[in-house]
């Protein structure tokens, strides 16, 4: 009973926020909140909830105290040459910007935690689709999809926690996957590809005079506006440029033009020059005290937001500007993540997770002991996105390894086959960095859900069948 309660409680969340009939918070905790009642442990739910907050409080502090450090990092400008440099790259080429998501998320993931990539990609790409009306749904799956097969780095949490439960070493699980992983990658990238040619093909190729003379149009609301050879003179839509080419800017100003079409308000009166180097040396002190561990994350982007506001805004006022201008940010993030609490708090205290860990180890086929590897890989897309990580390692992994062994499949073979969700993972409504992704991206749960959910299992997918062509499951 407790299975079919836990699969219908997820279910029953999923279809209500793809459907949009209750909003991601309320769905967070009035279902969880309804399913305890259903398993009869009502009086338990302030003892489940208060068990699951308190797990997730130290995340909920590291993201509300990164937002407001990122948040001063853009206000100040650290990020503008990155957006900029993303723009001489993409120009105005849908498909050229979508793969720059991709390799921007990459690369930022190289720090190991989700969040910080999020906010980071989203803070320089975010203007870039605003501008040229690309979908955002596009940024923010493509974003997750290249965090989840970079989440597997050794420091990301998934390799170490397959590391801690079959008391393997995580360099021993790793470095065999790499060559799946870039595999998965650059599928990734592939895929980025094709959803940019797509944009590129519903949007065109417009050229960044006839966009900046656009929004001049639409802020200015003038009447009728000729843009450009080939305009449409409706004042509202900017002239198209055929091909695959780039549109070169009408008149002897395009590079002025170019100069100023950079996402982030380059006037802007909180921007702070002589502080860029300052300000770029305390993130690289960060993320390598993040990734060193010298600290707890919380602590860390704790201190570092301190020392942020301080420095480049030494005047009280101006600090609680800074701080009242990404309180929203702040609370929507926050309030996911507590609200997230009562979900897995639920889920875990009311043994819905252990029941569903073991019915889906029982339902195993006898004949497929051998292909236990295989089957953990698989296993590990819907197991990962159902449940957190350390209830898939700790609770799962061990029995799924077990099974294994008694068939003469080693625990090596399993933790790496372990790592073959992550991409599907990284979408799941139990990760809280998934609601940075979609609330700095000011995109639905639900339609995120929707769009990236099949991709990121088709990543996954060519990871497994990577790993197994390469014999490294």
């Amino acid at each position: 009973m407790l299975t079919i309660l836990g699969f219908a409680m997820i279910a029953t969340f999923l279809v209500l926020i793809m459907m949009k009939k209750m909003s991601p918070i309320a769905a967070l905790v009035l279902i969880p909140a309804l399913f305890c009642v259903f398993v009869g442990k009502g009086a338990k739910l302030g003892d489940y909830v208060i068990d699951g907050v308190t797990s997730l409080a130290p995340t909920a502090a590291m993201l509300m105290f990164a937002i407001v450090y990122f948040g001063v990092m853009i206000d100040v400008g650290l990020f503008d040459p990155v957006v900029r440099g993303i723009l001489k790259f993409a120009k105005a080429d849908p498909m050229r910007i979508v793969v720059g998501t991709a390799v921007l998320a990459a690369i930022v993931s190289l720090d190991g935690d989700g969040s910080t990539t999020f906010m980071i990609t989203v803070s320089a790409m975010y203007p870039l689709y605003k501008r040229l009306k690309m979908s955002l749904v596009v940024m923010t799956g493509v974003a997750a999809m290249a965090n989840g097969v970079m989440n597997t780095l050794p420091w990301g949490g998934p390799t170490a926690r397959a590391a801690t439960a079959l008391k393997l070493d995580a360099s021993d699980i790793f470095v065999p996957m790499i060559p799946a992983l870039l595999v998965g990658l650059l599928g990734v990238f592939i895929l980025s590809y094709v959803l940019g040619v797509r944009e590129r093909r519903r949007l065109g190729v417009l050229t960044l005079g006839e966009i900046l003379v656009d929004e001049k149009v639409e802020e200015k609301e003038t009447e009728t506006v000729l843009v450009g050879a080939g305009g449409s003179g409706d004042g509202k839509t900017p002239a198209r440029t055929g091909g695959a080419g780039f549109g070169t800017d009408a008149g002897a100003d395009g590079d002025a033009d170019a100069d100023d079409f950079q996402g982030l308000d380059q006037n802007r009166a909180t921007l702070r020059p002589k502080l860029l180097w300052f300000n770029f040396l305390l993130t690289v002190v960060l993320l390598t005290a993040m990734i060193m561990e010298y600290l707890p994350i919380p602590v860390l982007f704790l201190i570092g937001a301190a020392l942020a506001l301080t420095v480049n805004f030494p005047h009280i006022p101006d600090q609680k500007a800074r701080l009242a201008a990404h309180a929203d940010n702040v609370l929507n993030v926050s309030g996911m993540v507590f609200a997230a609490a009562v979900f897995t708090g639920v889920l875990q205290g009311t043994g819905m997770v252990d029941s569903m860990a073991k019915w889906m180890v029982d339902v195993i086929p006898e004949g497929m002991g051998p292909h236990m590897a295989l089957v953990t890989g698989v296993l590990s897309l819907p197991l990962t996105y159902f449940m957190s990580n350390d209830g898939f390692y700790f609770g799962v992994l061990p029995v799924l390894a077990e099974a294994g062994a008694a068939h003469g499949v080693s625990p090596l073979e399993m933790a790496r086959a372990s790592l073959v969700g992550q991409p599907l993972h990284m979408s799941s409504p139990l990760v809280p960095a998934v609601y940075v992704l979609v609330g700095m991206a000011k995109v639905e749960f639900g339609d995120h859900t929707r769009f990236v959910v099949k991709w990121a299992a088709l990543t996954s997918l060519i990871i497994l069948g990577a790993g197994i062509l390469f014999g490294i499951i």
